[in-house]
């Protein structure tokens, strides 16, 4: 089974909707044997809460289920996960820095849009200080992102449906 840990800040906001988005597609997929995913932020603001109130509107609009709550990364997850998937280049470098400091090796570490084509940014940017607009761009970006992700995933693991 492949797993991936999607990571933002504060694992309130663009992870757990990530992971939401990912789950969904696997499912739609039949694909839920071969790709597990889970979320969390490279900081420890949220750990214990759910996720923003705008994450799960912005998620139930769309018919996807968050359960989830918020956590912080940790060695464990270097461990665990074949694919670290970051928000942003913040978080990128703060995953960088804890695969260094905890002597790990990791070679699939990622900024999500890098799958996507085209992208005007190659980050996603952190909705939190914007209303429900701003969570329904984010939505957007991710959607697309995750699907060519998961496409990469497919092609990269040879899962054939």
């Amino acid at each position: 089974m492949v797993k991936v840990l999607f990571v933002c800040l504060g694992n309130i906001c663009r992870s757990p909707l990530a992971e939401a988005i990912f789950n969904q597609k696997v499912k739609e997929s039949s694909l839920t044997m071969k790709f597990k995913s889970d979320s969390c932020g490279t900081s420890d603001y949220h750990i214990g809460e759910l996720p923003d109130e705008r994450t799960l509107q912005c998620a139930a609009d769309k018919g996807l289920e968050i359960n989830h709550r918020g956590r912080q990364i940790n060695r464990v997850d270097v461990r665990e996960f074949d694919y670290l998937i970051a928000m942003d280049k913040s978080n990128k470098i703060n995953i960088e820095r804890l695969i260094d400091s905890s002597g790990l090796r990791h070679e699939q570490v990622y900024l999500l849009r890098e799958f996507q084509p085209h992208p005007d940014n190659i980050e996603v940017p952190d909705p939190y200080y914007g209303g429900i607009e701003a969570f329904e761009n984010v939505y957007n970006i991710l959607d697309e992102s995750i699907t060519h992700f998961l496409e990469f995933l497919k092609e990269e693991h040879k899962v054939y449906v």
